[in-house]
């Protein structure tokens, strides 16, 4: 580790990351290198965001081109790659007509954005937001309404009123707390910072049944899951709610979210002047999008994201010492038979992996869609001996 950089990082950046676990230089492909020259097997693709990888040409030429044509404009003008983008984000999300895009940089503003979609939505007597235990939307304020867990909530009560969070995949649970007073109901298909759990088979689909009913929105989160990380470009494909979010692969490691509205009467609850950015859809990202879901379609990886990733995980499950796997596409959780995750998670990156805990017992892997079955089986044959030193009771 440079300890020198270690400890200009230390000196100058707000510590709300803790300590970081290497500085990195650079990368190429599924791969990168810290600034000692080591070499790391990136199987976390920036939590699900480099989905190309690193250094794709495809991603390098289209934003370097459009930087060398037009960079940044505000809000005040268009350009054609947003333009271009949010027609295509309607075309992967199979939007009714009058669907619209807005866009922002993150999945926390896409998700903020959504949060004020669902208080537009509101009533006097509408006035209540459904999100689950479990769930992860971000970390500003509206957004942090929305996900679950109190360590993060608590040091910034009280947070924007309303929602209330209800026991994850418990569709009894959904069907008694969604009426007419519910302003919106917001979902991950999978839940990522909770371990990659999945909604229960027809969940989606009763929310869907039970918030049209109810005259609230459906809002999915694919912030994580979407861009063709579990082998689609949609998570929640077959279902069409009343707005989804994205962000992390979208851009392929440039900053970018999106929100999408679907149906006229959705897009229309926010007007002129009631939601607005200064980056949001900025020609650069919207290039490195376009180049990102292009690259994905000429290389048919949404199906090799769903062989590969299946191949995968039962690669995985028939390891000594993982107890379960569970997941879909490149977007997997493994849970160990000891609480020894964020151990292994620090002996994977000594032996050049780099591999992500949500927990105790659970590993998150989402390596960049382009990964190579070679490359996985590399993982794959040196973690028997990366658990059995989990045995090991020497530090």
């Amino acid at each position: 580790m440079n300890e020198e950089l270690m400890g200009r990082y230390s000196d100058s950046l707000l510590g709300v990351f803790g300590t970081p676990q290497r500085v990195l230089a650079r990368g190429e492909g599924c791969f990168v290198w810290d600034t000692e020259g080591r070499k790391y097997l990136d199987l976390l693709a920036g939590i699900a965001v480099n989905a190309l990888g690193h250094a794709h040409p495809a991603l390098i030429s289209a934003v370097t081109q459009q930087m060398q044509t037009l960079g940044h404009v505000s809000n005040f003008f268009a350009s054609e790659p947003q333009i271009q983008l949010a027609e295509k984000l309607l075309d992967i999300a199979a939007a009714p007509p009058g669907s619209r895009v807005f866009f922002a940089n993150s999945g926390t503003e896409a998700n903020e954005a959504a949060f004020k979609l669902a208080r537009r939505n509101q009533s006097t007597r509408r006035n209540r937001i459904i999100a689950l235990e479990g769930a992860f939307h971000g970390r500003t304020m509206g957004a942090l309404a929305l996900t679950a867990k109190p360590s993060y909530r608590e040091p910034f009560e009280p947070l924007p009123p309303g929602v209330e969070h209800i026991p994850f995949g418990d569709a009894d649970a959904l069907r008694a707390c969604v009426d007419d007073t519910v302003a919106a109901v917001v979902l991950e298909p999978i839940q990522g910072e909770a371990g990659i759990r999945m909604l229960p088979e027809g969940y989606l689909s009763l929310a869907r049944e039970l918030t049209q009913q109810a005259g609230a929105l459906l809002i999915v989160d694919e912030v994580q899951t979407g861009v063709g990380r579990t082998g689609q470009w949609l998570a929640s494909a077959g279902v069409v709610p009343d707005a989804i979010t994205l962000a992390k692969g979208l851009g392929g490691g440039f900053p970018i979210g999106a929100l999408i509205t679907c149906g006229e009467a959705v897009s229309g609850l926010l007007g002129a002047g009631q939601h607005g950015t200064t980056f949001g859809g900025n020609p650069v990202a919207a290039a490195a999008a376009l180049a990102t879901i292009a690259v994905i379609e000429e290389n048919h990886l949404l199906a090799s994201v769903a062989a590969v990733g299946s191949e995968f995980s039962r690669g995985l499950a028939a390891i000594e010492g993982v107890e379960s796997v569970r997941g879909r596409g490149l977007l997997i959780g493994a849970d160990l038979e000891s609480a020894s995750a964020p151990k292994l998670v620090l002996r994977a990156l000594q032996e050049g992996f780099i591999i992500n805990s949500t927990g105790p017992h659970t590993i998150r892997l989402a390596p960049p869609l382009i990964v190579e079955p070679a490359q996985l089986t590399e993982f794959l044959t040196a973690l028997p001996h990366l658990l059995h030193d989990m045995k090991d009771p020497s530090p």
